[in-house]
């Protein structure tokens, strides 16, 4: 949220309650008084309005594209080894791999198949 809605919230909050306590206290039998009730009401819309225009003052950042850049680091020396198509054995390169929700995607350029990578466990 931004500083504004928070403020207009606090605001409007702080005008409901008092305006709520100005409407019981002038509908008090003994020293209850119109304008109170009419100051409360008042209070009740101010407090109202403030609420839209906190909701209207700044909409909901829009999510767009996402660049995620994911760093390796490998412990020791580590030997690559070429990735081959399991289907067709054309070799893959990096540009043909993609993360798609959090798993690693590759598509072969040569004949379409697309699988998800899988390590091996090394015992």
């Amino acid at each position: 949220m931004r500083a504004g809605r928070i403020i207009a919230f606090i605001t409007a909050a702080i005008f409901i309650i008092l305006a709520f306590l100005f409407i019981l206290g002038g509908l008090d039998d003994q020293e209850g008084d119109l304008r109170w009730v009419i100051v409360g009401i008042i209070g009740l819309v101010i407090g109202f309005v403030l609420v839209f225009v906190g909701t209207k003052l700044s909409p909901p950042v829009k999510t767009g594209d996402q660049v995620v850049n994911l760093n390796v680091d490998l412990p020791g020396e580590v030997g690559m080894d070429t990735i081959k198509c399991q289907s067709c054995g054309a070799p893959l390169s990096s540009e043909d791999i993609k993360m798609v929700a959090g798993a690693p995607v590759v598509e072969c350029p040569n004949c379409g198949t697309t699988y998800q990578l899988t390590e091996e466990p090394k015992w």
